[in-house]
């Protein structure tokens, strides 16, 4: 258990309190917005069977696992308590729509399940079997994200569901920058008008309980090293740079207003050995949608990234919310508005990696694992992107009665992905 973690627990009630981050996602959630994320594992026949599932996952559940507590309070405020009598198979079922489902069926049985509620009576997950035609099988696994950002939702993949031990991935290193008064004033001065500009766009709209969701995948090497060739960029880069461009192909044909799109890019702090539930920060950059050449977007994506990863952004932001959250009750409040600020920005985008290698669950192959993301106030379309195996998965979800069509979004990012990788060669 992480420092924090251990200062916060008590041992004698086995309770551990939520951290403030932690509870500013818990009151995200209402009537209108769901607080979960949503992994959707594809099985290749043979798939197992539900109760074979069942088995795997209680065998890898420890008691003190998050996994096996459920929400209550601790010292009257929020905290993970242990669900007397915890059972792995009560969070796991076969999904309602029975027979097997081919993939336009899967995505409808998706957006029901995702814009279903987690019982907060129990542990604040579940998985769905969904039988596919063929034999194979989708795992339909919501978390809340309470307890679980992108990067601790893998983590739970790998403990619970994988045939193989997976290693875990490095930290990044965090150096010391000497600042003198002036260049630090400059900095502060760039980031907040780079991140506490405002926002708008056609995807700010009055949004409802109804969810669409819609898939895409791309290469993850060749898109790596044709972004590195055509502009020196990250494959978060082109990530973004794709995003916009499948983005303006359906403004053009839906609103015919065109510019800069605001996006929300989410950058992970986990350590190394840290348990932390949620571990984030970000920043902003404005992706040119009036751009067409996506060459051309690409590199201005990437002058636009470069100059917030040079400045530290992500850290900066952290830094900031972190002192507000520790100072008054008014500072608190403070920041958690900064936090939910709908139009700070346009569309969220983010991107956590997976697992490089190939991976199995009771010898059934993982043929595709996508994620999904719960849209927001002002913000009626999310996308959340996944890397397993050589391959970039991508799930967009969308309320339909704003964005009607989030299948030709996530068809546009997929053919400006493939035009940097036909740009490149």
């Amino acid at each position: 258990m992480s420092a924090d973690r251990a200062q916060r627990a008590r041992p004698a009630a086995g309770a551990i309190p939520l951290t403030p981050q932690d509870e500013a996602i818990l009151r995200l959630e209402g009537h209108l917005l769901a607080g979960h994320t949503c992994k959707v594992i594809e099985l290749a026949a043979p798939a197992p069977s539900l109760e074979e599932l069942q088995a795997r996952v209680a065998e890898r559940i420890g008691p003190e696992s998050p996994l096996a507590m459920r929400l209550g309070t601790s010292g009257g405020a929020p905290a993970w308590i242990p669900e007397p009598g915890f059972g792995a198979a009560g969070q796991m079922a076969a999904a309602a729509a029975g027979a097997e489902l081919d993939p336009p069926a899967l995505r409808a049985e998706v957006a029901r399940l995702f814009g279903e509620r987690l019982d907060r009576e129990h542990p604040l997950w579940r998985i769905d079997v969904v039988r596919l035609a063929g034999g194979g099988a989708a795992l339909v696994w919501r978390l809340h994200h309470t307890l679980a950002d992108g990067t601790t939702a893998m983590r739970y993949a790998r403990t619970l569901l994988w045939d193989q031990a997976e290693p875990e991935p490095g930290a990044g290193s965090h150096r010391a920058h000497a600042q003198d008064e002036e260049r630090r004033r400059a900095h502060l001065a760039r980031f907040f008008s780079r991140e506490f500009a405002r926002a708008s766009s056609p995807l700010d709209g009055r949004i409802g309980v109804s969810r669409a969701v819609a898939f895409a995948s791309v290469p993850v090497g060749a898109l790596h090293d044709a972004a590195r060739r055509l502009a020196g960029a990250t494959l978060n880069d082109a990530l973004l740079s794709a995003v916009g461009g499948g983005l303006r192909a359906w403004l053009e044909s839906h609103h015919g207003r065109l510019g800069a799109i605001r996006i929300k890019v989410p950058v992970s702090l986990h350590h190394e050995g840290e348990d932390a539930a949620n571990a984030d920060s970000f920043f902003i950059v404005d992706v040119p949608l009036g751009e067409s050449d996506p060459v051309r977007r690409l590199r201005l994506v990437r002058e636009g990234t470069a100059s917030r990863k040079a400045d530290h952004d992500a850290e900066t932001m952290d830094q900031l919310l972190g002192t507000l959250r520790g100072g008054s009750p008014r500072l608190a409040s403070l920041c958690e508005r900064v936090e939910r600020s709908g139009r700070a920005f346009a569309l969220n985008v983010s991107n956590v990696p997976g697992p490089p290698a190939p991976v199995s669950v009771l010898g059934a192959e993982v043929a595709s694992m996508h994620s999904l993301a719960e849209i927001a106030r002002h913000h009626a379309v999310r996308v959340a992107a996944v890397s397993m195996c050589g391959t970039l998965y991508l799930g967009f979800c969308a309320d339909p009665h704003v964005v009607d069509d989030v299948d030709e979004i996530a068809a546009g990012t997929e053919r400006e992905a493939n035009a940097l990788l036909a740009a490149a060669g």
